[in-house]
Parts: structure tokens; C-alpha cells; sequence
């Protein structure tokens, strides 16, 4: 039997359920303050990535969101619905895909975007030892 002390221990000191733990609660802090535009925070994450000189393809996108393709093909179908985002063929090769904001997805992402500064802004003031830059970088390093 593992004592109660290890689970303890782990509780504690373990990475990855301090990483999740903070990712579920910015990401219903960020679910929050985008409700007003109909986005979720990985709605808008998603629709960002989009926002290039040209349409991206799909591989290049889910890697950026550290996801699959199945994936991401299954969370683009609700923008795709609401009309913010397109997936064309590609043209120097038929059988990729590019993924491009509409209209608007751009109108969308435009009201969104000051909701998510201000969001950011006051979370990055109220970090202690106002350290978010090396969050970032730790973090960036883990992924």
C-alpha cells in the first residue's frame, strides 16, 4: 500500500497537476470574459492562429495548438457553422487544406481581442513577483 504521505508528496510537488490545475482555471477564466462574443478560450486561441497574411494548413495549426488534426478538424466545426472560418482546398496540393477566417471571424476576433488584453493585463499584474516573462519561458520549455 502506498502511504498517505506519497499522495501527499505528489499532491505537492507534482508538475504536471500544478500545470493542469492552472490551465483549467485560466481557462474558465478566459471562457468567462469572451462569453460576451461567443468564444471560448480555445475558440479564441484557435481563431488567432488563423489570423496570417495567408491560410494556413491545418498541419502547421495543430501543432501550434499542441493538438491533432482530428482534433482540431472536430473543434473547427462550431466556428465553421457560425460562419467565422472557411476550410478550402489548398491549391499547390488538392488533397491539404487551408483554414482561413471569414469576415466575420475577423469581425469576431476584433471584439474579442481588447476582452482578452484586459484579461491578460490583470492576470499578469496580480502574478506574484510579477514574473510572468519567465512563466512564459518555463512553460515554453515544457511544451
Amino acid at each position: 500500500m502506498i502511504p498517505f504521505s506519497t499522495t501527499l508528496l505528489v499532491r505537492d510537488t507534482c508538475l504536471c497537476l500544478h500545470v493542469q490545475r492552472a490551465a483549467r482555471a485560466l481557462g474558465r477564466l478566459f471562457d468567462d470574459a469572451l462569453r460576451p462574443v461567443g468564444l471560448t478560450n480555445g475558440q479564441f486561441s484557435l481563431l488567432m492562429s488563423l489570423n496570417r497574411p495567408e491560410p494556413p494548413p491545418m498541419g502547421p495549426v495543430a501543432s501550434l495548438l499542441a493538438m491533432d488534426q482530428t482534433t482540431l478538424t472536430a473543434a473547427l466545426k462550431p466556428l465553421q457553422r457560425r460562419g467565422l472560418v472557411d476550410i478550402v482546398p489548398n491549391p499547390k496540393d488538392r488533397r491539404g487544406r487551408l483554414l482561413r477566417l471569414t469576415d466575420e471571424g475577423r469581425a469576431v476576433l476584433q471584439k474579442a481581442l481588447p476582452i482578452w488584453e484586459s484579461t491578460h493585463a490583470s492576470l499578469e499584474a496580480k502574478m506574484p513577483g510579477g514574473n510572468a516573462d519567465g512563466l512564459r519561458r518555463d512553460l515554453q520549455y515544457l511544451a
